[in-house]
Order: structure tokens, then sequence, then C-alpha cells
């Protein structure tokens, strides 16, 4: 695909699992970013099977807002299905990904979107320098980046920031099964995308739900990393 041929400046992909409450508010903030930097965008928001009225709310941000687009699993899947899924799809030059609970900023994505097209990255990995998560998941994902810098050789501080952004070749090049997502950059390297960059970015407290964050993820992802690297 050359520039000229893509669909959309930027396809924002955000997987989600009961978010009900956050959905419009992320809608409506991602649009505002939009329209002030006049992109042409999408969002496609995929609802991994939650039990809450997010697929009632998807469906009614899809009537009221042409640029969105809404997908439904019938279970949960996982984070990883969820994006795979998405990345099939997009038809942006740029591919943000963010999460769905209002803890990543839709203020970052101009200056990550810079980063691709104008500094051309393969890809950009959010870091939340300060984050106000509990202890339950910083232990954890300090852990986690610590052994994927071991084994991966790729030198980012937050590899599980679930706010990227990526040149569409890169989505289009790689496949994320099981936990993986937490080690796109990893994948990306090993696809020969080599452009890796870092961007700190602002990290929100949680407004509403709770945390889907597991040990038994994090264990269940080093495993899918050993796995891939041995």
């Amino acid at each position: 695909m050359t520039d000229s041929e893509f669909e959309y400046d930027i396809s924002v992909v955000i997987p989600l699992l009961n978010e009900e409450e956050s959905l419009p508010e992320l809608a409506a903030w991602i649009d505002k970013v939009m329209i002030a930097n006049k992109y042409k965008y999408q969002i496609v928001f995929v609802d991994d099977g939650s039990k809450d009225k997010s697929w009632q709310v998807l469906q009614n941000l899809v009537k009221d807002n042409p640029a969105i687009t809404a997908i439904k699993f019938r279970r949960n899947y996982g984070k990883s299905a969820a994006l795979n899924t998405a990345f099939q799809v997009v038809t942006g030059e740029v591919i943000i990904t963010m999460d769905a609970d209002l803890q990543d900023s839709p203020d970052e994505i101009p200056a990550l979107y810079n980063l691709i097209v104008k500094d051309n990255y393969d890809l950009i990995s959010g870091w939340k320098e300060k984050r106000y998560d509990p202890l339950s998941k910083t232990i954890p994902t300090k852990l986690f980046n610590w052994a994927t810098r071991k084994l991966s050789g790729i030198e980012l501080n937050d590899f599980n920031c679930g706010l990227k952004a990526y040149k569409n070749s890169v989505v289009k090049s790689i496949e994320v099964y099981g936990e993986m997502h937490r080690y796109i950059p990893v994948l990306a390297k090993w696809s020969g995308f080599t452009r890796i960059g870092e961007k700190v970015v602002q990290h929100q407290a949680r407004k509403y739900g709770v945390s889907k964050f597991g040990w038994e993820r994090f264990v269940n992802g080093f495993l899918d990393l050993l796995s891939i690297t041995f």
C-alpha cells in the first residue's frame, strides 16, 4: 500500500471488556482530537465478550458516528485476539491502539502520529513513567518489562502499555495470539521492523470499573515469550 491508497490517516483500535461507562466519553474525546487536527479517521472497537451493556453502548455510538466500527466476540477470547481481528480490518496509514478504560489519553494521538509519519518510526510504544495502578499490577509489570528486555534485546521501559502507534505495514505483517499483545514490539522486530521507539505518555487514574489484570495473565504471557524465543 502506498500513502495515497490509505483510506484514513489514523485507525484507532480499542479492545474492551465490560467498559460500558467509559465508552461514550472515550469516543467523544477521540472525535474531538481528530476534528481539532483535521485527521481522517476510523475507530474500531472490539468487544471481547462483555457481560455488561458495552455492546448496546457501542451500537448507539456506531449510529451517532459513521467513523466508528464495532466488532463483538461471543465470548472472552483475550486482548490478543481482539487486536489481531482489528488489525485485519483497519485501513489507516497509522494504527493507534489504546485501552478502553480512559487511562490512555487520546490527546497523545497527534504526537504519536507524527513520530510514525514524520520521523519514520515503525512502532512507538507508550511509556507510562508515572503510574496510578495498585502494587498488584505495577510489581508484575516491572518484572515483565525487565525479563522482556533481557530476552528480546529491545530497550523499552514499558512493553505492556496499551497505547502504541504503528505503521500500517507492521500490523499487517504480524499475528497476535495468546498473551502476545504484550510482546508486539518483539514480533515487529522479528518481522524486520527495527525502528522501534518509545514516548512518555500520560497515565490517568481509572475512572470507572475495575482492572482486568491478573497474575495468571502475566505468567501465561511470560510462557508465550519463552516459547517464541526458544
